[in-house]
């Protein structure tokens, strides 16, 4: 009897962590050394990001803005930790690239040379902290992983997952924006409206039940706060 499957061949399926679920652990060398992911990261947010390739041009120019904003992030208690699938050779000689010869101009006009990375690049040539993200996309890569983009809290807990295509570069500003709406939802409770930067106003969660409904208009009195609807309240952000 003749196998209709025998001739397949068996890829592992891929999987990747979800919203709400803890970020998966690693160990992993990086161009600064050893990690071991989340547990020496405790207490503190993270942007895991992926990029297909060392010495490609898109990465390069993000590698760029992502080294310029780092104090920047760091703020906002946030370390930055990037990937791809290449050896810890292949990224210093990359990072070493950018550094020494490279000279940028941003959309802004600003000038970027000799450009020091100081976040860590995770080597992973086995692909296994790619595979337990899910940065390999059959059809669109082969070892190359896509831009992804995990934005972790402080508990190791996946707040929110950005991919992008090989071909188009990421914004670095807007992952900023991101990140800053997350930490302000945990700590005060608060959901962000469309285009929201820091300092615009923030909505209060929408009532789950009728007296809940019906007390809105009470609640709108309060100094600072705005009724537009009894499920749609905004309020001065503190």
């Amino acid at each position: 009897m003749t196998d209709e499957y025998s001739d397949w061949e068996y890829e592992e399926p891929i999987s990747l962590p979800l919203i709400g679920d803890e970020a998966p652990e690693f160990e992993a060398q990086t161009t600064n050394g050893h990690v071991k992911f989340p547990a020496d990261y405790k207490g503190k947010w993270v942007i895991l990001f992926s990029h297909p390739a060392d010495f490609t041009p898109v990465c390069t120019t993000e590698f760029i803005a992502f080294a310029s904003m780092q104090d920047e992030f760091t703020k906002l208690n946030t370390e930055l930790i990037g990937l791809s699938i290449d050896s810890i050779f292949a990224h210093v000689a990359w990072l070493k690239e950018i550094h020494d010869n490279i000279r940028y101009t941003d959309r802004e006009g600003k000038v970027h040379e000799n450009v020091e990375v100081k976040f860590p690049v995770i080597a992973d040539i086995k692909m296994d902290v790619a595979k337990k993200y899910g940065m390999l996309q059959p059809g669109a890569s082969d070892t190359k992983a896509v831009r992804a983009v995990f934005i972790i809290n402080p508990s190791g807990i996946v707040k929110a997952i950005l991919y992008y295509p090989l071909s188009a570069g990421r914004n670095m500003a807007e992952i900023k924006r991101l990140l800053q709406a997350l930490q302000l939802n945990e700590k005060e409770g608060v959901a962000t409206p469309a285009n929201w930067m820091p300092g615009d106003d923030v909505i209060i969660g929408a009532p789950e039940t009728f007296a809940g409904a019906q007390e809105r208009s009470c609640q709108a009195k309060a100094e600072g706060t705005t009724l537009h609807s009894w499920f749609l309240m905004t309020k001065k952000q503190k």
